[in-house]
């Protein structure tokens, strides 16, 4: 069965994610105890048994969700003799799962995409003041609607411009925009009129994946240039091209972009379903991505890794 795996991105993540992992199996403690070094943090302890509210901090969220799905990899690796190259056709994460699914592929050290992504957050949440921008998940309404919904939206009351954009294409019917507050507003309030089954605002701290994320886009040019970045063991779908990529240049320019462009997961899905992909393995926390699997292509078996108990099961079927 031709195999990918995917790699979940924020939004996943809850309190207490991975720690079955981190007691039960010294290769998932030792990947915890990498990041906490390579961040001078004890992001372990916010993981674990911190407040939610600092877990969903960005800058925390971001590394944390990484570290999950890197350690239930190395779970796999040593208890069940999993071999990614082998096994996997591709590999393609959503938003910051880009960089978990790179690390799993060999492209990062683990110390590195730690770093990249605590940076990522910090550069994400510092980028829009608090309360200037907005996200929002429009549901029931196809992509080219909500896209036209948005550039409607961000022409002001008085003419000015603005920004809404549709950042995350989720799947059929699931598109979230992201962009200055009103803006988003604005649209929220046209797709009810046009036909939306639901219209809400997200409670995210930034809009993420639009064009008020420039200056965490240049923040990102220089880390990544400062990074060595190697040629995935397995090629990547991209967020950005929905397409299969290995050149390192071309991977980095693409993180770049990510930063302000557009999640196109329902088309990197539907790219696999195109190239044979027949089985999609979710690592790390939560099982979202399974779930949009299921809404994008029924004939491909989605299944989720995250627990102690997922891993047994697995090992089972091998």
């Amino acid at each position: 069965m031709k195999t990918a795996f995917i790699y979940p991105g924020q939004g996943s993540q809850t309190l207490g994610m991975g720690k079955d992992l981190y007691d039960n199996f010294a290769e998932a403690k030792a990947v915890f105890q990498e990041v906490d070094d390579a961040l001078s943090l004890k992001l372990s302890h916010i993981i674990f048994e911190g407040e939610q509210s600092d877990l969903n901090l960005t800058a925390n969220t971001q590394p944390a969700l990484m570290a999950v799905s890197i350690a239930v990899m190395r779970v796999l690796e040593k208890q069940s003799g999993l071999n990614l190259s082998d096994e996997a056709a591709f590999v393609a994460g959503h938003s910051l799962g880009e960089y978990s699914a790179l690390t799993a592929a060999g492209s990062f050290t683990l110390r590195d995409a730690a770093r990249l992504l605590q940076l990522r957050g910090q550069s994400m949440q510092k980028a829009v003041p608090v309360g200037v921008g907005a996200m929002a998940a429009i549901l029931g309404l196809d992509f080219d609607d909500v896209d036209a919904i948005a550039a409607q939206s961000a022409t002001g009351e008085n003419g000015e411009a603005q920004v809404c954009e549709a950042a995350n294409d989720n799947a059929a019917g699931q598109v979230v925009i992201s962009g200055h507050l009103a803006a988003v507003e604005r649209a929220v309030a046209l797709a009810s009129e046009r036909g939306a089954k639901r219209a809400v605002m997200l409670p995210v701290s930034a809009p993420f994946h639009c064009q008020l994320m420039a200056p965490a886009a240049e923040a990102m040019h220089e880390a990544l240039d400062q990074t060595t970045i190697h040629a995935p063991c397995v090629p990547l779908v991209a967020n950005i091209t929905a397409r299969n990529e290995t050149d390192p240049a071309t991977i980095s320019s693409l993180l770049v972009e990510q930063v302000t462009g557009r999640v196109r997961w329902r088309e990197s899905m539907g790219f696999l379903g195109e190239n044979g992909i027949e089985h999609v393995i979710e690592i790390g926390a939560g099982k979202v991505l399974s779930g949009l699997m299921r809404r994008i292509n029924r004939d491909i078996k989605a299944t989720p890794i995250g627990t102690v108990a997922d891993i047994e099961a697995f090992i089972k079927t091998r």
